[in-house]
């Protein structure tokens, strides 16, 4: 027995040697492939040289071909060797052709760049393709069919055609098939096949596809001609549909927006009565906390920054809180039934802030960075969302959800509510108002803290981050009704959606002014608002 072991293990040493023998054989093989771009003396010998490499079949080739693509793969003049280069100031980084890893510098003068063209960028996208079509992963094999449909051409017809016959997953093969059909649409193919490539692009129902198909059209004659326009008209009637769902998604992600800079405000102003015009600069605070946090992040921890804005969020609501709470106390509960005198007051600590905060960080934007997890987009069909706008629609009804539970089920939000409906019987039960005041003013005021650091995700971060928000805030609460946070959620969502919809055809400008006018028709109307509290100064 232990000589049959023995006697397989040699077998499998003998056997991984040759493996390795064949694998560094096969890397012999491309790199003297690569090395013949030194040698190459015009764009002819350049293009056999790509031809040769992507026979190889080997997908390590497409680091180099990427390269060149770009412009980036050049050849030393001392020794003829190649690289893919990365100019930085007078040096040159060398990278290794097939791994990528940096090998050295040199002077910008020593290296001589392997000269491209157009036309050898379209044969190097052809050759990648057909090397991510027999990749093993298949939404590697995905996305070179949508960059195939993208860039149709005849001669990747009988790549695509092998590649399909292959193809084991159904919405891959799908998206080949479409790529197929538009490179057929392109080709000198007879009347029967380009009409069942018309079918298939037209499948696709994006623009893409349209604009394909609009082309063809033009080419057209007859029968072809009718079906290319029958399947365009149906691809722009599902379009509009799809524009008209997008306009309300960018509705609803502003309506989050607005709902988080306002509904801190609509605390405020619904409890106190209170005109708060420095809450702009409680959202400012928060985003320039955020700032903060991450400039520290940087410097000293910058495998936390994914963390950054997890960091930011309760020292944001601590800072604006703070403030918030300061300012009542020192300011706001002096002037409790003068609300110009407030309002004007207000507008002075507001100035304060802004210069403050000019005199740390000076007057210029300030960049805010996007975590991994808020960075890109994703399309839901016909649909485009970037995650860093949804991360915050899911925030916004967090922080309301979170709000109606304080309001509703603690007694914290049980003394609120009573000081909002009548204040003289809350005093009389034993409620000590004006603690209640100032915690609830220093509450929306850090909630307005935590709204800036979702808005440093989408805004410039400036001195005057919160001037952009605080009439937006007004409009959402006096719209929704004044301290009712259903009437904030309403108010901000249907004046994000009709923003978007009357933009396309009035303007970012004219369409606020038409919302703000909208409001103030409606308030004659119904001066308390959509849903509208009994407060303070309501007599009970």
């Amino acid at each position: 027995m232990s000589l049959l072991r023995a006697i397989a293990a040699i077998a499998l040493f003998v056997s991984a040697m040759v493996c390795a023998a064949q694998a560094q054989a096969d890397e012999d093989t491309l790199r003297g492939i690569i090395a013949k771009f030194a040698l190459s003396k015009n764009y002819d010998q350049t293009e056999e040289i790509i031809v040769e490499l992507g026979a190889t079949g080997d997908p390590a080739v497409a680091r180099v071909l990427n390269a060149l693509s770009e412009g980036n793969l050049a050849s030393r003049k001392s020794d003829k060797a190649v690289f893919i280069v990365r100019e930085a100031g007078g040096k040159v980084a060398l990278l290794d052709p097939l791994t990528g890893e940096n090998v050295g510098e040199e002077a910008a003068g020593a290296m001589d760049k392997v000269k491209v063209k157009n036309s050898l960028r379209r044969l190097i996208r052809d050759v990648l393709a057909g090397l991510t079509l027999g990749s093993p992963d298949p939404q590697v094999r995905l996305n070179a069919a949508l960059t195939m449909f993208a860039n149709p051409d005849v001669s990747a017809i009988e790549s695509l055609d092998a590649a399909i016959a292959e193809e084991q997953v159904a919405s891959v093969k799908l998206a080949m098939q479409q790529a197929r059909a538009a490179s057929i649409l392109i080709s000198d193919a007879d009347e029967a096949e380009k009409a069942e490539a018309i079918d298939l692009v037209a499948m696709r129902g994006d623009r893409d596809a349209l604009s394909l198909l609009i082309g063809f059209s033009v080419r057209a004659e007859g029968e072809l001609k009718e079906a290319a326009l029958a399947a365009i008209a149906d691809i722009e009637s599902r379009l509009a549909v799809w524009d008209a769902a997008q306009n309300v998604w960018y509705g609803i992600s502003l309506g989050s927006v607005l709902l988080l800079a306002a509904i801190g405000l609509a605390i405020t102003f619904g409890v106190m009565g209170v005109i708060n015009m420095a809450h702009g600069e409680m959202v400012m605070l928060g985003a320039y906390t955020t700032f903060t946090v991450q400039a520290v992040i940087r410097a000293s921890f910058p495998d936390l920054f994914d963390w950054s804005l997890v960091i930011a969020l309760p020292l944001a609501f601590l800072v604006a809180g703070t403030v918030g709470f300061l300012i009542e106390r020192g300011v706001i509960r002096f002037l409790y039934g003068r609300p110009l005198e407030t309002l004007l007051a207000t507008w002075g600590v507001s100035l304060v802030l802004q210069q403050t905060v000019r005199s740390i960080y000076g007057p210029t934007n300030r960049e805010v960075g996007n975590p991994s997890w808020m960075s890109g987009s994703f399309d839901l069909g016909q649909l485009a969302i970037t995650w860093n706008r949804l991360w915050i629609v899911v925030f916004a009804i967090g922080v309301f959800v979170l709000l109606l539970y304080v309001f509703n089920r603690t007694s914290w939000g049980l003394h609120m509510r009573a000081v909002t409906q009548n204040r003289r019987m809350a005093s009389s039960m034993g409620i000590r108002t004006p603690w209640v005041d100032a915690f609830t003013f220093a509450l929306g005021s850090g909630i307005a803290g935590i709204a800036g650091v979702a808005l440093s995700q989408v805004d410039n971060v400036s001195p005057d981050l919160g001037q952009s928000y605080i009439i937006d805030s007004f409009m959402v609460v006096v719209f929704g009704g004044v301290g009712n946070l259903w009437g904030t959620l309403v108010g901000a969502l249907s004046l994000g959606i009709v923003n978007k919809f009357l933009e396309p055809y009035a303007g970012a400008v004219l369409g606020k002014i038409l919302v703000l006018v909208l409001i103030i028709l409606f308030i004659q109307k119904r001066p308390r608002g959509l849903f509208a509290l009994r407060g303070r100064a309501v007599e009970t």
